[in-house]
């Protein structure tokens, strides 16, 4: 979780200095320029406490008069907001004990400041023409445009070919579902596949909040790519899960955050939805509940579904069930029970088909 919330952290702090943001239209004018700058957002006790000499401007912020302030020597004050410049010329002095791994004077002040005040601070290098972020112990070097968007476009592709490979292992799922010759092997495998997808997903989510305007094309791609990912994923948790006390998204979560190489031992992923056993677990034979296949007959409602699983409670037996017994669940209703019959079987010809594509 504390890996989560760094990663979101940084998201924020990207979406602030993004392209297409006043802030970093003004930093790039500055990087232009070759002046060099040391930028504090936020006028907390913290950062007034350690902030000396200068002079106070409480002026609306503009890229043009950031630009102008940074020709000066010292530091800026912006507000929290970003809507106005509150200081300029400003001498900091934070603790001297922090650590820093930095080597130039700006950097090692903006680093030791973040990590005092908790304030977003920005250093631009004079000499390197780099925009280094620091907030708290948290550091990123923002990289040319044209350098992100080539590797938004790579994980794009990445992500193209894991989608094509999870689209083909869970229409294998569904069949062995209606075969009922499920193992945990199947389930294991169909999870591990949604998580390298959401994986890939949270890289591209970074590259997007670094590219700011210029990712429009990027975002437009990644969000027809994901459609439904998670919403499969938790369905088949849900369908297999034997640690009742466990919601599948605290279950899918706790997966998020196992390291790449947990992520290949499928026996791990069976423990997580509650099996015990070693690797050999992964040949046990399992029934689905039936949330996900039903989730594929269109215009069914989750409540009718939910009954259905509670009134069955297995797929095998809704598959066997009369219209009269579906009928007798609530909710459902002759009509829906027809209905229901006729697409389970349109979506277990169509999976017959795409079997032998």
């Amino acid at each position: 979780m504390k890996e989560e919330r760094v990663e979101d952290r940084l998201l924020q702090l990207l979406r602030t200095v993004a392209p297409g943001t006043p802030l970093r239209e003004g930093l790039e004018n500055i990087l232009r320029a070759k002046t060099g700058a040391l930028i504090v957002i936020g006028d907390s006790p913290e950062v007034m406490e350690i902030a000396e000499g200068g002079f106070a401007v409480n002026a609306e912020f503009t890229p043009a008069n950031l630009y102008e302030l940074a020709k000066m020597d010292g530091a800026i004050i912006l507000s929290s907001d970003l809507k106005r410049i509150l200081a300029a010329n400003t001498q900091l002095i934070p603790n001297l004990s922090i650590p820093s791994t930095e080597t130039g004077i700006r950097h090692r002040t903006a680093e030791r400041v973040a990590k005092q005040t908790g304030a977003l601070v920005i250093s631009i290098s004079q000499r390197r023409g780099v925009i280094t972020i620091y907030k708290g112990n948290l550091k990123y070097v923002l990289r040319d445009v044209g350098v992100i968007l080539a590797k938004a476009n790579q994980a794009i592709q990445t992500l193209e070919k894991y989608r094509l490979v999870l689209d083909r292992v869970v229409t294998e799922l569904s069949i062995l579902e209606f075969e009922e010759a499920v193992t945990l092997f199947d389930v294991s495998r169909a999870i591990q596949r949604v998580e390298m997808v959401l994986r890939v997903v949270k890289e591209i989510e970074k590259y997007i909040s670094e590219l700011g305007v210029e990712g429009r094309l990027i975002t437009m791609q990644l969000e027809e790519l994901v459609t439904g990912v998670e919403h499969e994923g938790l369905l088949i948790i849900r369908d297999y899960t034997t640690a009742g006390d466990k919601p599948p998204g605290t279950i899918l979560g706790m997966i998020n955050s196992w390291p790449a190489e947990d992520l290949l031992d499928l026996s791990l992923i069976a423990r997580a939805l509650g099996y015990p056993g070693s690797a050999s677990i992964l040949d046990q034979s399992v029934s689905p509940r039936g949330y996900r296949i039903l989730d594929k007959i269109p215009r069914l409602p989750l409540p009718v579904i939910e009954n259905m699983v509670k009134e069955f409670g297995s797929l095998k037996n809704i598959l066997n069930a009369s219209i009269e017994e579906l009928d007798a669940v609530e909710g459902i209703g002759e009509a829906r029970a027809r209905s229901i019959k006729e697409g389970l079987a349109r979506y277990r010809e169509q999976l017959v088909q795409e079997r032998h594509n």
